[in-house]
């Protein structure tokens, strides 16, 4: 979601707007149903033996003076709503935010509510009033490096809603999604990557059309997106959920109410605080606090990244503040208690279908549903995992596959040096053995390191032929998503 919205007024204020940018983009359908009926689907690829390194589908295929400007990319709808409510409480205007969401939960049939979305068990309903500028197939990363650019004759679909802003103006963008080292999810299209997204800061920032920009992004891995690429000196502070190595983690799963990590990270961030004295420093001080490792197994390094300076401003300028809370103090206590359980985010579709399996009635056909899901979902990543090895084993040899492909960069540096191999090697292995999907993003670093290692695109073909032999057809195939690149 993207929003860009006029703050209460104030006398140091009187001359910028705040725009916040909203975005999420995982879906239901995305771990629980293919985006398209059996019926439609295409058939199948002819199986193919291993006579030679050409695959059967074509791996370059792809599917105040001043404002505060907010955009808002979600992981989980349900947090990127609550922002939205945050924001409307904080004064900001419909008109100054854009929103991006799949929009697939509230009146989905595994819904108990229909119609409502809370993002904490004991929360209101977040959804009603939330706008819905870019939905369903119109959630692309195309759209969003458009609307954060303010081009208008770029977008595809959604209501054309950009970020209109100015050289005083403040950008605030909140993305929450499924992601991997150097990617992150989108429902349609391909996958948002890290040297694009921060061509898209830098083409902003050349374009002289914001006074300072702050970027909020959860997801796993989430800090490989600016690690090595976003330089000081663009007046953009970025902070993400995780650090360039490691995984996020669901909470308020069935069955316990954890309270750590990536859903951490966004109760805190839009927890009830004076936003008018506090700052983004001291939010970050106490994020940092509450989703590290040691509370409790399942933690995450919160990161900061570009002109960290900025993290001394208030956080009114970028998200406004609801007057109810102008008397409150700042809390530095840890008030929010560890989780008992907390679920690595890519196996939440798992949980879903185990639980929807146990709950449903013995020889009901809601038992038989959720147990093929399921045993589809175990079977893909299998696959993927399976691929992915073999391919390393054919590029590297037996004894140095597994070293080679997961090899880890320095710090400070980027996860590849070429990013346009990286995906020229991403869509020849989708070409040869299906999608990889949210769960196949954790392979990313394999597909970086395969390109820092020089290998050519024609070795590369061929080792996707010789480990797929046969072209996957379930609901994860490439014939249902595209490529993610």
């Amino acid at each position: 979601m993207i929003r860009y919205a006029t703050p209460p007024v104030h006398p140091s204020s009187l001359h910028s707007r705040s725009w916040p940018l909203l975005l999420t983009a995982a879906t239901i359908s995305s771990s629980c149903r293919p985006k398209l009926a059996a019926s439609s689907a295409p058939p199948p690829p002819t199986p193919r033996g291993l006579d030679g390194p050409s695959c059967s589908l074509d791996p370059t295929a792809t599917g105040i003076t001043g404002t505060r400007f907010d955009l808002c990319l979600p992981k989980l709808l349900a947090d990127v709503c609550h922002a939205y409510q945050i924001l409307k409480k904080g004064g900001l205007k419909d008109e100054n935010i854009v929103v991006f969401m799949y929009d697939d939960i509230a009146n989905n049939s595994e819904n108990p509510r229909p119609g409502v979305i809370i993002n904490n068990p004991h929360g209101d309903d977040v959804y009603q009033g939330v706008p819905k500028d870019y939905v369903g197939d119109a959630v692309t990363a195309e759209n969003f490096y458009a609307v954060i650019l303010g081009n208008k004759t770029a977008v595809k679909g959604g209501s054309g809603k950009v970020v209109d802003s100015g050289p005083n103006d403040h950008i605030f963008i909140y993305y929450t999604d499924h992601g991997g080292p150097g990617i992150l999810g989108t429902p349609a299209g391909p996958y948002i990557y890290a040297n694009d997204l921060n061509d898209v800061l830098r083409q902003k920032h050349a374009a002289g059309t914001y006074k300072s920009l702050v970027f909020y992004l959860e997801a796993c891995e989430s800090g490989s997106i600016f690690e090595g690429l976003l330089p000081e000196g663009l007046n953009i502070y970025a902070t993400t959920a995780a650090n360039a190595i490691e995984n996020s983690w669901g909470t308020y799963c069935p069955g316990d109410n954890p309270t750590n990590s990536e859903a951490m990270f966004s109760c805190v961030m839009f927890d009830v605080h004076n936003l008018r004295t506090e700052t983004l420093k001291q939010q970050y001080e106490l994020v940092k606090k509450r989703t590290a490792n040691d509370n409790g197994e399942y933690g995450s390094h919160v990161m900061q990244y570009g002109d960290v300076k900025l993290n001394t401003e208030a956080l009114y300028l970028y998200i406004g503040t609801d007057p109810a809370n102008d008397n409150l103090t700042f809390a530095v206590d840890n008030s929010l208690l560890p989780s008992s359980q907390a679920v690595n985010q890519r196996d939440a579709d798992l949980l879903h279908f185990w639980h929807k399996f146990r709950k449903a009635a013995e020889g009901s056909d809601r038992k038989a549903e959720a147990q093929i899901q399921l045993a589809e979902a175990m079977a893909h990543r299998a696959h993927v995992d399976n691929s992915i090895k073999l391919i390393g084993k054919f590029l590297f040899g037996i004894e140095k596959s597994h070293e080679v492909m997961n090899y880890i960069q320095p710090t400070g540096k980027p996860l590849v040096e070429d990013w346009s191999c990286m995906k020229t090697m991403v869509r020849t292995f989708e070409a040869c053995c299906g999608a990889l999907s949210q769960y196949g993003m954790k392979h990313m670093r394999a597909f970086a390191n395969i390109c820092n290692k020089g290998v050519k695109i024609e070795a590369m073909t061929e080792a996707s032929a010789q480990a797929c032999t046969t072209f996957p057809s379930n609901p994860w195939s490439s014939l249902y998503r595209g490529f993610s690149a």
